[in-house]
């Protein structure tokens, strides 16, 4: 009993075996291999047709890094999706449309802020200095006005002159030659062998290149003016490469090209409006917090930017959980029509709702006004236009968490309401004490986002009060106003957009809500920590 029969041999049932993981598919599997090879060539030859056509584009503007990036994402294809590694076949697509979507959008903007992009500051220094010439073209005095026919000739756009004497021209980049074969009739020219003649309508669609051809002449240029005029003009102001400067021709004053700012000044410190893109550091940045014009609106709107959001969150959360609680027992008779009344705000077009309710805080004619009996000008005071705003926020906000705040009540076991009751507790502490750190805990990564989204809720300001009123002083910034409203006046409103600069203030946006964000978050965890 105690040997060991060494003599028997052990038998084991053979391994299955294992497929390689280089290897392809089963080749006994026809319609698979078959299909999954039209499918692999049809999607990178899409890949590769679009790279193509994405390059070209980016050759002519010199966009290298771009182009770099381009063929480094076709590489990445092609390797993943011929060497089969399984799981990046998967993972790639997401992590191209997060890249494509998320991540460059915030590069860009970063790279934005540190400069001074904006109006009269879009192109580089050539595109401004040819701007400069362009905008002092005049035309030269005593010279021939044209009759203008504008043609082709292949893809070559070209004009067919007339003057007044009713003979023809030809003009084109080259210069301007005469053109005896040329029909003129009613003092312009109706028809030249070889040339095809533009209808009113091709002209407006190639308006643009018109206006951009220069014919030269001993003289200066002959430009378009409209549609049917052409004229000798000159530019009054030139670039002078030595000294880096415009100098205009007439009376000689100089402008200085500064490339810290990216404009060419005068002695007196006279800007050209015409500047170029250049690289201004932390600027901007410092701008929002030592420029008094600046700094003073920004910390005023960023405090009313958090003091909105607070109450749009816990304003909202507040009713949805009460009405949630109200509809909660079982002796409600009619809870699923409360319910669906309690939503309707929710299902309704948010856009379309805001402009009802501006009409609503009509000061001559709106409902409230007119209901209450009162003559409230309720978008023309700081403190009643931030009461409307909230006000709006609140009604459109509160069944998002009459529903989340439903279905976590729902989740929370009965058995640890009337435990707390068995205990001697009352209703009101069994809430505080019971249903309310575990509605926290489910809920708390919402009243987070919620937080976020009003912080940047664009819509609800801009829709109802359009960041208003203003001061008599300041008309950029209004008293409703939002860091996102703010930002977005900067960008796109006033005398001249200033996108550098609304980088950078969404920066601070950015940064204001990830910090409040992540403190959060980590107290969230705490509190879980405490009741799981």
């Amino acid at each position: 009993m105690g040997k060991r029969d060494t003599g028997a041999v052990e038998t084991r049932p053979p391994r299955p075996h294992r497929a390689s993981a280089s290897r392809g598919p089963d080749p006994s599997d026809r319609s698979l291999t078959t299909g999954g090879l039209i499918a692999k060539t049809l999607m990178l030859g899409l890949v590769t047709a679009f790279a193509i056509w994405a390059a070209f584009p980016l050759i002519d503007a010199g966009s290298w890094g771009w182009l770099a990036g381009e063929i480094v994402v076709v590489v990445v294809v092609f390797v993943v999706y011929l060497r089969r590694p399984l799981p990046m076949k998967y993972l790639l697509p997401g992590t191209l449309l997060l890249l494509a979507f998320q991540v460059a959008p915030v590069l860009y903007t970063m790279s934005t802020a540190f400069t001074n992009f904006g109006d009269g500051h879009r192109g580089d220094k050539r595109e401004a200095i040819v701007s400069i010439q362009t905008s002092s073209v005049t035309q030269v005095e005593g010279s021939t006005e044209y009759t203008l026919s504008v043609a082709t000739r292949g893809d070559a756009l070209v004009f067919l002159l007339a003057d007044p004497d009713g003979a023809a021209y030809l003009a084109d980049r080259d210069g301007v030659r005469a053109l005896p074969a040329a029909t003129v009739d009613g003092g312009r020219v109706t028809a030249a062998p070889g040339y095809t003649l533009l209808n009113l309508g091709q002209v407006n669609a190639r308006s643009q290149e018109i206006g951009d051809l220069r014919v030269p002449t001993d003289g200066g240029v002959i430009i378009a003016s409209g549609a049917t005029r052409a004229f000798e003009a000159k530019a009054n102001r030139g670039y002078d490469a030595g000294c880096d400067c415009i100098i205009e021709i007439d009376t000689g004053r100089r402008w200085t090209a500064d490339n810290h700012i990216g404009s060419f000044v005068d002695a007196a410190g006279e800007r050209l409006p015409q500047g170029w893109r250049v690289n201004v550091g932390l600027d901007n940045f410092q701008a929002v917090l030592t420029d008094p014009d600046i700094s003073r609106p920004f910390l005023r709107t960023l405090v009313w930017n958090l003091g909105f959001a607070l109450a749009s969150t816990f304003g909202t959360f507040a009713i949805g959980l009460l009405c949630a609680l109200a509809l909660h027992s079982d002796r409600v008779r009619g809870r699923k029509l409360y319910r669906a009344l309690l939503v309707l705000p929710y299902a309704m077009p948010s856009f379309a709702m805001l402009l009802v309710w501006r009409d609503m805080f009509n000061a001559d004619f709106g409902l409230i006004n007119r209901l209450l009996s009162m003559h409230v000008d309720w978008f023309g005071q700081p403190w009643t236009a931030r009461a409307a705003a909230i006000a709006v926020q609140l009604w459109l906000g509160y069944p998002y968490m009459f529903l989340v705040a439903t279905g976590a009540l729902q989740a929370i076991p009965r058995e640890m309401t009337e435990a707390s009751a068995v205990d001697g507790a009352s209703p009101w502490q069994s809430f505080r004490r019971v249903t309310l750190p575990l509605l926290l805990v489910a809920l708390s990564p919402l009243l987070i986002s919620s937080f976020a989204y009003n912080f940047n809720n664009f819509n609800a300001v801009y829709l109802t009060t359009e960041g208003g009123p203003f001061p008599a002083d300041n008309p950029s910034v209004g008293a409703t106003d939002l860091l996102i409203t703010y930002t977005y006046r900067l960008a796109f409103g006033g005398a001249g957009a200033q996108y550098g600069f609304a980088a950078a203030v969404s920066i601070y946006i950015f940064t204001i809500v990830a910090v409040i964000s992540a403190v959060s978050f980590r107290r969230t965890r705490k509190q879980e920590e405490v009741y799981s």
